[in-house]
């Protein structure tokens, strides 16, 4: 099939194509015209790597798994490179995460102190009468400025 087919098929713009093919993951055979020509083997290859793009993979973490696919394994993470890849992807998750609860946890602590800080009787909703009220005495009180 030439570029245009196997993006169809892939759901990608066939600039990727020729991107992955730059970057060694994507060979292309040429035609006796000199078009490129692919196969089926190429579209799992671009199915594999898309599979993994979309759980945050880079480019160069998806070698392995087009690699492996390349040797003629079934599946792109039966490979120890590729379960390789897993592990230190995991490792990296797990990284964010703890960052992450960190900085929840301070943006808990902040909130927890700033409320505690807050003086209960401003914290009355938009609407309520005391705000009513206190709106009301403030419009009179300038109304009555005004006419002095």
């Amino acid at each position: 099939m030439r570029i245009g087919e196997l993006a169809r098929r892939a759901g990608i713009t066939p600039r990727a194509l020729r991107f992955y093919e730059a970057q060694g993951l994507l060979p292309a055979g040429r035609s006796a015209n000199g078009y490129r020509d692919y196969d089926e083997d190429d579209l799992r290859l671009v199915s594999e790597i898309q599979t993994l793009r979309t759980v945050g993979f880079t480019l160069e973490d998806t070698r392995p798994f087009v690699d492996c696919l390349r040797t003629g394994h079934e599946s792109g993470d039966a490979c120890p490179a590729s379960v390789e890849v897993y592990r230190r992807k995991l490792d990296e998750v797990e990284r964010c995460l703890r960052d992450l609860g960190a900085v929840r946890t301070a943006l808990m602590d902040k909130l927890a102190e700033a409320s505690a800080r807050q003086d209960p009787c401003r914290l009355e909703p938009a609407g309520s009468a005391a705000n009513t009220a206190d709106s009301a005495n403030t419009t009179d009180t300038a109304d009555i400025t005004e006419t002095r």
